[in-house]
């Protein structure tokens, strides 16, 4: 029992109090309290995680006075540590300095266990770091004759003595090395715990002889439909220490999801095929990463994925036919846990981990709750619309009171595909285009210079990678900026050079292309955007608003108050443009807001918390789905989003920021249609 006159300890920023016989540790205080103070050494002065910063002088706030005497001096193990290791002035080691009077103790962001980590600039919401791994350093008493039992039986009782951790198991693989471990680190050994819950038993995903100096790492990965990115997370810090992104192989299989599972349909061991090449390109992907980092293979041992439902059953292996066909059957909708090894990722541990989150229905997807965990609609006061732009656009709609989703089959022209100078996004690619109202002449920006086709030097600048085509943002704007020009019709229908006044206007057959850049005297592309590429885009913009006006019909509102586009493409979407396209209901423009790839940042969430994989599994269960493939609505919305940027709908808080020429053209480039 502790005295009254004991030491009064407050550790900030917490704020927690106590009183602790004299003499006691910081580190343990801290546990005493329930301070969040990090250890991976349990306390032997080796890891230096449990940094702590001792604040001296008078604290009315809190009623004492804290002075230097109020910890030990600094003790061997401190200096040796500070000798070889550095440690910065006026720290200590939190297992080594002993509380001996009143004292303040701050306890930086470093060295908390459950540290609070910003999740992006434009959101102050915080991420608590709670990942399922843990190191923990054990000292593993050496066999004895005279005490037979096994090595694991040893460790793990090492692991209950030295850390209060019951209910030990070990992966096979990991079994396998334990002995050659054990004795390589003179007993002493750092392991890796994996849990798949707070309260679950922890399972040991990997052994290390000795102390393990640096960081675990985790891969979030947003298998999409035509790319696959990832991102490579410090387990410690939240920090994205590198991120790289690769073509999906599968698009040889089809462009789309559907055209994949007729594949499947189709071809006996069709799916068998897709799955081989996703996860050969998992494979790659972690390579890549991890040379980039320069981070040892063995260091990643947790892995979160999210993707469409499509998606999610090819890499595992299950055969995606019935999402092919009405009721849109998932094979499972839970969150599942699983072994890398078992998805074939060859190219990691062998205790890797793997958590993929929940699915909400038949094509709304992993991918479409990680990025509602990443927006948390249902915190929202406020009605927010999110659209996950892509080949299969996700759409959620809602606020704390209800949260509804539903998919919408975009196709791919978004991102460039289908296009006739479409290309990926890549360094040439227009990725932003004006068009001059009077003179109809456009001007461009080109993915690898900040510079306008219009500046000085922007040739030079563009030498090395010329003007290759356009990009998803690019046809976007080209589409919105010839609606706001005048040369193109509310319809879609492209004018003639008669018509619009721009000899820019090139015929095509009975219709017309707008011509963007001519590369052809140095043996550069010509790029165009011509009647079937608008015809590709209305197609795509339709089947989005249709999708978002439907949920906004179950919802029974007639507008939203703020519109979020989400993906990693439609972080490069203007909102202007987005409206003018009519793309999105009506909003103000400045209630339009990019979230970039939303997926990816709720698949990095989920992996540095395992309260957020709890918190996305309820909230799955909280969502409505909206089936777009059976609702007769659906197809109204679509006829009438087909004009641009809408037949009926009167986008008033548009027509005040932007221009929408009344045009209306014949498709033979001749008369004026009638009304």
């Amino acid at each position: 029992m502790t005295e009254p006159n004991s030491p009064l300890v407050v550790f900030t920023p917490s704020g927690k109090r106590g009183r602790v016989p004299a003499g006691t540790t910081v580190l343990e205080a801290a546990r005493r309290l329930g301070v969040d103070l990090d250890s991976v050494c349990g306390g032997r002065g080796i890891c230096s995680r449990c940094q702590v910063a001792p604040a001296f002088g008078q604290f009315a706030k809190h009623g004492i006075t804290s002075t230097e005497a109020a910890l030990s001096d600094w003790n061997r193990v401190e200096a040796r540590y500070a000798e070889k290791r550095g440690l910065a002035p006026g720290r200590r080691l939190g297992c080594q300095a002993q509380i001996l009077a009143d004292v303040v103790i701050d306890v930086p962001a470093e060295s908390q266990l459950h540290r609070q980590v910003i999740r992006k600039a434009a959101d102050a919401r915080p991420v608590e770091m709670d990942p399922a791994l843990r190191l923990c350093l054990v000292e593993v008493t050496p066999p004895d004759m005279h005490a037979p039992s096994g090595d694991l039986e040893r460790l793990t009782e090492a692991l209950r003595a030295q850390w209060g951790i019951e209910g030990v198991t070990i992966s096979l693989p990991v079994l396998a090395d334990l002995q050659t471990t054990l004795r390589a680190g003179n007993w002493t050994v750092t392991a890796a715990l994996h849990r798949t819950s707070a309260d679950a038993p922890p399972r040991i995903t990997a052994l290390w002889p000795g102390l393990l100096e640096g960081d675990l790492y985790g891969l979030a990965i947003d298998l999409g439909s035509t790319t696959i990115a990832a991102h490579l997370v410090s387990l410690r810090s939240g920090e994205v220490v590198a991120s790289s992104g690769i073509m999906n192989p599968q698009i040889r299989f089809g462009e789309d999801l559907m055209s994949r599972v007729s594949y499947a349909m189709m071809n006996p061991g069709g799916a068998a095929e897709m799955t081989g090449a996703v996860r050969e390109a998992l494979t790659h992907l972690a390579q890549k990463i991890a040379a980039t980092a320069g981070i040892d293979m063995d260091r990643i041992l947790d892995l979160t994925i999210v993707g469409n439902p499509v998606m999610h059953h090819l890499l595992l292996g299950l055969d995606p036919v019935e999402l092919g066909q009405a009721p849109f059957a998932l094979a499972t909708s839970e969150a599942l846990n699983l072994p890398a090894r078992n998805l074939g990722i060859s190219a990691l541990p062998e205790g890797a981990q793997i958590y993929l989150l929940p699915l909400i229905a038949g094509h709304v997807g992993a991918d479409a709750a990680a990025v509602a965990l990443s927006e948390a609609p249902d915190h929202s006061d406020e009605l927010a619309l999110i659209v996950d732009v892509g080949t299969n656009a996700e759409i959620l709609l809602g606020n704390r009171h209800r949260v509804l989703a539903c998919s919408s089959p975009t196709g791919p022209a978004f991102e460039g595909a289908q296009i006739s100078s479409g290309q990926r996004a890549a360094p040439g690619a227009i990725e932003a285009i004006r068009i001059d109202p009077t003179t109809k002449e456009p001007r461009f920006r080109v993915i690898g210079s900040d510079l306008w086709s219009d500046d000085p030097g922007f040739a030079e600048a563009t030498a090395q990678t010329g003007v290759t085509g356009l990009c998803g943002s690019g046809i976007i704007e080209a589409v919105a900026e010839m609606r706001m020009a005048g040369l193109l019709d509310s319809a879609g229908l492209i004018g003639s050079a008669a018509q619009t006044g721009s000899a820019r206007m090139i015929p095509e057959g009975r219709t017309h292309a707008y011509l963007i850049h001519d590369g052809s005297a140095s043996g550069g592309p010509v790029i165009t955007v011509t009647q079937g590429d608008i015809r590709a885009i209305q197609l795509a913009k339709s089947a989005l608003y249709a999708g978002a006006r439907l949920l906004m019909d179950e919802m029974e509102v007639d507008a939203v108050d703020r519109v979020v586009l989400a993906g990693a493409f439609g972080a490069h979407i203007s909102p202007l443009h987005a409206l003018v396209l009519g793309m999105i209901p009506d909003v103000p423009v400045e209630d339009v807001t990019s979230a970039g790839n939303a997926a990816g940042t709720g698949a990095r969430i989920a992996l540095c918390s395992l309260a957020a994989r709890r918190r996305v599994e309820a909230l799955v269960r909280r969502i409505t789905k909206v089936e777009t493939a059976i609702e007769p609505r659906f197809q109204e919305h679509f006829v009438a989003a087909s004009a641009i940027p809408h037949a009926t709908a009167p986008f008033t808080q548009l027509r005040r920021v932007a221009p929408l020429p009344d045009a209306m053209f014949n498709a033979e480039g001749g008369r004026r249609r009638r009304r």
